[in-house]
């Protein structure tokens, strides 16, 4: 495929007018339209004329006379969405450990334009979360693919090269899901005083042949894990895991020293900043202001629920830009109407934009707004654009260890592309190379 005429969002961070070549899942060049010679040893391609292969370079094997010309004139392209931190959608919840109800979810993340996806376990004992991780790893080996080892490698489960995106072994319906990438661990080694909307039975202290034991049944899915750092145990969790997976403060009533620690051990990343945890104050400044001094990773929940829109805008003035990361921490009412629906099997009541408690309406139970919309809600804030596409794409693959593969408009990168008109409605999604709407 060639998407020609849009602005496309580069590596650079901006809007530069360029042409997309994808060949195959894979975006094969990036290069502008009329140049001698394009970047990477291409030649800039006619695309109005459906020049022959020759205007490609020497070595070039793709057929432009077979290939689909998208004219994407007057509009944007920016990379497909990675949510790293959600429970559900479309009437389904990842720790239904269900295969039928994770292939919903994967679809409806697609058709928002969240091409990528790492949901988020709720706090449950290692018996319910064996039995998430064994279904997570299963969808993935359904997919096609060895997770992303094997996407990266060209191998999959049964040795083939092929996977449900690939050329010769396409399946059109798992081709408009989108790709598990991982799995979020928020629970349950949080802190009781900070349980928020998960389930204080299942609360425990960090235990790390636990958590072991649920990497391996996950097939090595577990690219975050959250603690509470001021629980018994967690500093030695984080000396013994830090360089095998993401370690994210969250659900903590841990104080400054006590978080800057943990950032000190190899803790780094902070779960839906500001919520459930204690606030910025002068004399208590709490793991936030610790974040800020230690370059922390920080995830923000902009669904205009969560947040203030002027606390927004301050993350991302006091954050890194390749460290403020979007969720959506969506759950599974997302996309349908109001009523009353579950997370971590509590009841949880809906109405408009805000999901609550049934039992405790004064507390939040995860959004019910996609990452995509989040996206847009935070430009509507005051975040440019630039600014928030880059923390819903490239800073959340490279959060989980995908950032060579997804998250960008560039060669070698899987063609995830979303093409947005001046309003950022969605006019077409690219997925691993396919146009899915």
């Amino acid at each position: 495929m060639i998407i020609k005429g849009a602005k496309v969002y580069t590596q650079n961070h901006i809007f530069e007018d360029e042409i997309i070549i994808t060949d195959g899942m894979i975006i094969r060049d990036v290069c502008v339209q009329g140049q001698e010679e394009g970047k990477n040893g291409f030649y800039a391609v006619d695309v109005d004329k459906k020049a022959n292969a020759d205007s490609l370079g020497k070595d070039a094997d793709l057929d432009i006379e077979t290939t689909d010309v998208l004219d994407a004139t007057g509009l944007y392209a920016i990379p497909g969405l990675v949510d790293i931190h959600f429970h559900g959608a479309y009437g389904h919840d990842f720790c239904e450990a269900d295969q039928n109800g994770l292939k919903e979810i994967a679809k409806y993340e697609a058709e928002n334009g969240i091409l990528a996806i790492c949901p988020a376990t709720m706090t449950y004992n290692e018996e319910i979360l064996g039995d998430i991780m064994d279904v997570a790893r299963d969808f993935v080996a359904s997919q096609g693919a060895d997770c992303i080892d094997g996407l990266q490698n060209g191998n999959s489960i049964d040795g083939n090269i092929d996977c449900q995106y690939g050329d010769k072994d396409c399946d059109e319906e798992k081709s408009c899901l989108a790709s598990l990438v991982g799995i979020n661990m928020e629970g349950p080694f949080i802190s009781p005083k900070r349980v928020g909307a998960q389930n204080p039975e299942y609360l425990m202290l960090p235990d790390v042949g636990m958590f072991k034991r649920l990497q391996e049944r996950s097939g090595g899915l577990i690219k975050l894990v959250d603690i509470a750092p001021e629980l018994e145990g967690s500093m030695e969790f984080i000396d013994e895991l830090a360089k095998k997976v993401n370690i994210s403060i969250a659900h903590t009533v841990c104080d400054y020293e006590t978080a800057v620690t943990a950032f000190d051990k190899g803790a780094r990343h902070v779960t839906h900043l500001y919520n459930a945890m204690p606030g910025l104050t002068h004399r208590e400044p709490g793991p936030i202001r610790a974040a800020m001094e230690k370059d922390a990773e920080v995830e923000l929940i902009a669904d205009g629920v969560h947040i203030h829109p002027a606390m927004v805008r301050m993350a991302f003035d006091s954050f890194s830009d390749g460290k403020t990361i979007l969720i959506s921490d969506s759950m599974e009412a997302t996309g349908l109407p109001d009523g009353e629906y579950q997370l971590g099997g509590q009841k949880v009541t809906v109405e408009g934009n805000r999901a609550v408690l049934s039992d405790n309406r004064d507390t939040i139970a995860g959004s019910v707004t996609n990452l995509f919309k989040c996206m847009k809600t935070a430009i509507g804030m005051g975040v440019s654009k630039e600014l928030a596409i880059r923390a819903a794409t490239e800073n959340p693959a490279k959060s989980i260890g995908i950032g060579d593969k997804y998250g960008a408009i560039a060669k070698g990168y899987f063609a995830n592309i979303v093409l947005v008109d001046e309003n950022f409605e969605i006019r077409h999604i690219i997925n691993r190379g396919k146009l899915i709407k």
